[in-house]
């Protein structure tokens, strides 16, 4: 079987959503489509190289405040799955 192959856009992206998800490094290659083992080096070359930015939690005001970036960073994490997969399918297709 050909080995896929992935653009570094991509892989960017998916490191991306792995640390925006907060979502287990196996969850998020599931959802992906791509191996764990891939995704794991993805995110050990970016840490390396410091192509990812990681956002650290914010002081929230009120619950609500709180509760209202938690539903933005859930859309946005849904939205990126979307383009992640739909470069995926680009590719592949």
């Amino acid at each position: 079987m050909p080995k896929k192959t992935y653009t570094d856009e991509f892989k960017t992206d998916a490191v991306n959503y792995y640390y925006d998800s907060g979502l287990s490094i196996n969850t998020t290659a599931k959802k992906l489509g791509v191996s764990i083992s891939a995704l794991r080096k993805w995110i050990k070359l970016s840490k390396k190289d410091g192509s990812v930015i990681t956002r650290g939690s914010g002081n929230y005001s009120s619950d609500k405040d709180k509760e209202i970036v938690r539903l933005k960073r859930q859309l946005r994490d849904a939205e990126g799955a979307i383009e992640v997969l739909k470069k995926a399918i680009s590719i592949l297709g």
